[in-house]
């Protein structure tokens, strides 16, 4: 049995320890994960064997619909040698739907596996998960709208690539600022780095919430609240944007009203970009990035940001199972 009392933060060891949230890491972690990430890229993009996590299996338990995680997670597992047991859609498709709970889902795929990964649509269930498994270490993969930690440490790898830095930044984060999970871990990873400013592009109905908002500004990040792109700083080092998430609304017509209310054209890079912008979105989009966009050399979401996340899953997963240290 593991000690579940041996600290929430990460303080340099990965090794058996939950992933929930970016408030677990400090500057040292990140820099620490972000060392091991040119060896996993290597490994991938070389298609080199690997059996560092050979004999290790891994439950991927998603009660949510998922493509990049689930995938990034299950290639990273494999290409490491591992093995995984996926489990989708449990409210269908496992004993979930005969009743079972929660607690007692993550005990008896703990029995089978060496690490569980989750996702789910109600936000605090990952830490719910950690607390209820004796042995091996839980990874959230977005919890509602919460935290989807993973997503942010490959959108800081992808950001401090092309800057060489993450303090000192400038940035525009647009789109679901309340419902964003990326965006809420995004912003926690940028609060731990000094003299970071960024713009917040949304409705007025998507804005942060009070609570957030008044949190991040008390741990050192700059919060700039717009509700127009004509705000939007031309000296910016990034843009991420996101789509307004249709599932968190209960009423379509609600949906309808600021659904790609903002959207990247070819207009709005040429009036406010710049040459050293890099362009971000989590994924999947639904409109708010016209496909034009796609060629254009700052559009990184469909080429180092989605890759990263593999990458960073692969240095993850091996520090967490004391493959790395």
């Amino acid at each position: 049995m593991r000690q579940k009392d041996d600290g929430y933060k990460i303080n340099g060891s990965f090794k058996g320890k939950d992933i929930i949230s970016l408030d677990q890491f400090s500057t040292k972690d990140l820099l620490l994960l972000f060392s091991h990430v040119s060896r996993m890229k290597d490994l991938a993009q070389k298609s080199k064997p690997s059996a560092l996590l050979a004999g290790k299996i891994v439950t991927l338990i998603f009660y949510e619909p998922s493509s990049r995680t689930f995938g990034s997670f299950s290639s990273a597992i494999k290409r490491l040698g591992g093995q995984t047991v996926a489990i989708l859609d449990p409210q269908h498709f496992s004993s979930v739907s005969k009743g079972e709970t929660l607690e007692d889902t993550i005990r008896v795929f703990e029995a089978y596996s060496d690490a569980i990964v989750i996702r789910h649509p109600i936000a605090g269930t990952s830490k719910a998960a950690a607390e209820a498994a004796f042995f091996v270490p839980i990874i959230n993969a977005g919890d509602g709208i919460g935290e989807h930690p993973t997503q942010a440490l490959q959108d800081l790898y992808t950001i401090y690539k092309k800057c060489n830095r993450l303090d000192n930044l400038m940035g525009v984060m647009a789109g679901d600022i309340l419902n964003g999970r990326t965006i809420h871990s995004l912003l926690r990873g940028l609060c731990l780095f000094k003299k970071n400013t960024i713009y917040l592009l949304s409705p007025k109905q998507l804005r942060l919430s009070r609570a957030d908002f008044l949190r991040f500004l008390k741990q050192g990040i700059r919060l700039i609240e717009i509700e127009s792109e004509k705000n939007i700083p031309k000296n910016a080092h990034f843009w991420y944007w996101t789509r307004v998430q249709k599932e968190r609304f209960e009423r379509l017509s609600d949906y309808e009203k600021v659904k790609n209310r903002f959207v990247v054209t070819k207009k709005l890079l040429e009036n406010f970009g710049n040459t050293h912008l890099i362009l971000m979105h989590p994924l999947p989009r639904v409109g708010e990035i016209h496909p034009e966009i796609d060629i254009d050399e700052r559009a990184v979401y469909l080429r180092s940001q989605i890759r990263n996340g593999l990458y960073i899953r692969m240095a993850l997963l091996a520090l967490i199972l004391g493959k790395l240290t």
